[in-house]
C-alpha cells in the first residue's frame, strides 16, 4: 500500500494539477493558475482589503467561492461576491468583534454564513462545510476546514472553484477545464447531487444555458439521472422553482430546455402544463429571444386556456404582475393583432391602450408584439407615448350636462372621434361635436 501512494504522489507532480479523477478516489491538488485579470483587481476596494486583513491577521484562510469565480474566469466582473472560510462563525464573530465591525442579518448563522459590513458594502462568509444528511430539499450540515470537502457537496463543477485573494485558483472537479470546453457537469455523480437536492435539476438547466455553445450536448448519464429523479421537485416549493424558471427561459437554448424538460417529463412537477403547447413556445421564443422578452411572454405560449394559467399560479406563487402579463397574452394573442388593411399602422394597438387605460397597458401590448413576432410594430410602439384624451366630465357639466349616465356615454362617443382623428383632435374641435 506504501508503494501505491508513493507512486501517487510521483504521478501527481508530474501530471496536470487538473487531473483528478471522477471516480470517487481523489489526490491533493491546487492548480497553479494565477488570476490577474482587471476584473479581479477591481473587486479590492477598501472593504474587501479591510476584510482581508482581518482573516490574516487571526490566521484564518478567506477565499473567493462558487458563482463569482465562474464569472471572473469567463472574464465578467461578478454582480454578487460570496466568500468561504475556514473559520467557524463563532470564531468570525469574536474576530468582527474585537475589530469593531458591524454583522448584520444573522439568520444565515444557522447554516455558517456571518454578514460583516465594512465601508457601506455587505460581504457574506461562510464556513466550509459537509452535507451531513439531506432529503433532497434541505441538508444538515457540519463545519469543515478541508475546502475540497466543501467543493465535493456544491453541485456543478463549473460552480465548485475557489479563487484565492491572491489570484490563485483551487480547482477540485475540473472546473475550470468544464468552463473552458463550455460543459455542465455535476461534480461527482449527478443522481447524488440531484437527490441532495432535487432542485439541482433546474438549476442544470439553467447554467447549461447560461455557459453552452450547443442547444444539444448533454452527457446521456446526466438526462437518465434527471429522468429517474425528476418526481422529486414535487417536494420542491413553488417560489424556489419559479426563481429558476424564470431565469432559464430568457437565456440561451430556452426553447430546447423547455422542450427537453418536456421529453424528460419534469412538467407536472414544475407547475408548467403537462400537455404544453410546445411547438407554439418554440415560434415564439424564435420571435422574442432577441428583444429581451419577459419569462412569462415565453412560458405563456405554453398554455392553452386561463385555467391553465390559475393552475401555474397555484404551485408557483408568481407575482400578479407575472399572473396578469400571462392572462393578457393568452386571451388576446389571437384577437389583438395588426389591420389586414393597414399591415404598418399601430392604430390596433394603440386604440387598446386608449381604452384600456391601465398604467402598464403598454407595456403588455410591447411583450404581446414580440410573442407575435412584429419587430417593425415593436419599435414603433417603445417610441409612442400616450396621447392624453383632452375632454373631461368637466367639460360637459359646463356645456350643461348633468346626467351621470349621459356624461358617460357623452365621452366614449368623443373618444371614439379621437381616436378616428388618430388623436389629433384638440378639446375645441371635439366639443363641437357636442349638442347641449
Amino acid at each position: 500500500m506504501t508503494m501505491f501512494l508513493l507512486f501517487v504522489q510521483m504521478w501527481s507532480r508530474i501530471l496536470s494539477p487538473r487531473v483528478i479523477s471522477r471516480t470517487g478516489f481523489y489526490w491533493r491538488s491546487i492548480f497553479t493558475m494565477r488570476l490577474k485579470t482587471s476584473e479581479f483587481q477591481s473587486l479590492f476596494n477598501d472593504g474587501l482589503n479591510g476584510l482581508a486583513e482581518v482573516f490574516e491577521k487571526h490566521q484564518h484562510e478567506l477565499r473567493i467561492a462558487g458563482g463569482a469565480v465562474r464569472d471572473l474566469l469567463s472574464g465578467k466582473r461578478p454582480e454578487d461576491v460570496d466568500f468561504a472560510t475556514t473559520a467557524t462563525p463563532e470564531e468570525m464573530k469574536r474576530m468582527f468583534q474585537s475589530a469593531g465591525i458591524r454583522m448584520i442579518n444573522n439568520k444565515g448563522e444557522k447554516h455558517g454564513t456571518i454578514t460583516a459590513r465594512l465601508h457601506n458594502e455587505n460581504f457574506e462568509v461562510t464556513t466550509l462545510r459537509v452535507d451531513v444528511q439531506t432529503d433532497g430539499r434541505h441538508a444538515e450540515v457540519e463545519f469543515t476546514t478541508d475546502w475540497q470537502k466543501d467543493a465535493e457537496r456544491r453541485d456543478l463543477t463549473i460552480n465548485s472553484m475557489f479563487l484565492g485573494l491572491d489570484g490563485t485558483l483551487y480547482d477540485y472537479f475540473k472546473g475550470y477545464d468544464d468552463l473552458q470546453n463550455r460543459k455542465v457537469r455535476f461534480v461527482g455523480s449527478a443522481e447524488q447531487r440531484i437527490q441532495e437536492d432535487y432542485l439541482r435539476i433546474l438549476r442544470y438547466f439553467r447554467f447549461y444555458g447560461r455557459v453552452a455553445l450547443e442547444p444539444d450536448d448533454h452527457e446521456p448519464e446526466t438526462l437518465a439521472a434527471i429522468r429517474e429523479n425528476g418526481r422529486g421537485l414535487a417536494a420542491i416549493s413553488g417560489e424556489r422553482i419559479w426563481v429558476e424558471i424564470k431565469k432559464m427561459v430568457v437565456g440561451n437554448h430556452a426553447a430546447h430546455l423547455l422542450e427537453l424538460m418536456y421529453s424528460l417529463e419534469l412538467a407536472q412537477y414544475i407547475g408548467i402544463p403537462p400537455d404544453g403547447n410546445v411547438e407554439e413556445m418554440k415560434r415564439v421564443w424564435q420571435n422574442a429571444k432577441d428583444h429581451s422578452p419577459k419569462p412569462m411572454t415565453i412560458l405563456a405560449a405554453l398554455f392553452h386556456c386561463p385555467e391553465e394559467v390559475e393552475k401555474m399560479d397555484l404551485r408557483l406563487k408568481v407575482s400578479r404582475e407575472e399572473k396578469n402579463l400571462a392572462l393578457f397574452l393568452v386571451k388576446f394573442r389571437r384577437e389583438l393583432r395588426k389591420s389586414q388593411d393597414d399591415p404598418d399602422s399601430l392604430k390596433p394597438f394603440t386604440d387598446f391602450i386608449i381604452d384600456n387605460r391601465e398604467l402598464d397597458s403598454q407595456s403588455k401590448v410591447c411583450e404581446l408584439l414580440k410573442y407575435q413576432g412584429e419587430e417593425k410594430l415593436l419599435k414603433e410602439l417603445c417610441r409612442w407615448s400616450t396621447p392624453r384624451f383632452p375632454v373631461n366630465g368637466h367639460d360637459l357639466r359646463r356645456m350643461g350636462i348633468t346626467s351621470g349616465k349621459e356624461i358617460g356615454a357623452t365621452l366614449q362617443k368623443l373618444r371614439d372621434i379621437w381616436k378616428t382623428s388618430r388623436y389629433q383632435m384638440d378639446k375645441d374641435e371635439l366639443l363641437s361635436y357636442v349638442k347641449p
